[in-house]
């Protein structure tokens, strides 16, 4: 495959797994969401006949996190050789401690489920890994993606903005506000949509003499 032909379908790549990423982890927010619909959800117990969703809900975060790490790796090859060092090393610290804060809290909750009656503090801890931590490190990943992304040139002034405030968001709200959550799948969301947007538009053009070979 050329080099050209690389260029094209590393945005695809992204594209269609952010999409992927967006929608489950969206449907597992919306799921947790459901059997705790508001409030401190470490706080709540969950109703026995909305167990299911929290069930669900665990069954879909690892398939989100995986792929988070091809939306990860293939936003990075599309970068290329020109990102900045640190800002690209934010970028995947941020992104692989996501990644596992959410395996982690995941995993603490579908012990605390299977336990039969949660403890507090098997409420808390999963609570806590992924409001405070995931969120956080959710934060720092949009903030630095949408760094890279206004010094490259490669996203818009509005969505290098839409990402700072998304980053911004996350960061200070966290979870504490019911549903603020779901910023963060639908940035993915539409990030994805634009580079599949580009990438389309780029397969389409007509090559000229100015391109290279």
């Amino acid at each position: 495959m050329s080099p050209t032909t690389d260029r094209l379908y590393t945005p695809r790549a992204a594209g269609m797994a952010g999409i992927a990423f967006a929608l489950l982890l969206g449907a597992a927010i919306v799921l947790m969401r459901i059997a705790v619909p508001s409030g401190n959800a470490a706080d709540l117990p969950v109703a026995p006949d909305k167990r299911w969703a929290v069930q669900v809900a665990l069954e879909i975060v690892p398939f989100a996190g995986i792929f988070f790490l091809w939306f990860m790796g293939a936003l990075r090859a599309h970068t290329g050789a020109a990102e900045d060092r640190f800002v690209a090393t934010v970028f995947l610290g941020s992104g692989f401690v996501f990644v596992a804060t959410l395996f982690a809290s995941a995993a603490a909750a579908g012990t605390v489920l299977a336990e039969g009656t949660p403890s507090d503090f098997g409420r808390h801890f999963a609570y806590t890994l992924l409001s405070t931590y995931a969120m956080r490190m959710a934060a720092v990943f949009v903030l630095a993606t949408s760094t890279i992304g206004r010094m490259l040139g490669v996203f818009p002034r509005p969505l290098a903005l839409l990402g700072t405030v998304v980053g911004l968001v996350l960061l200070v709200v966290g979870s504490g506000v019911p549903w603020s959550e779901l910023v963060f799948p639908a940035w993915a969301l539409i990030l994805s949509l634009y580079v599949l947007r580009v990438r389309r538009g780029t397969a389409r053009r007509p090559p000229t003499s100015a391109d290279p070979p």
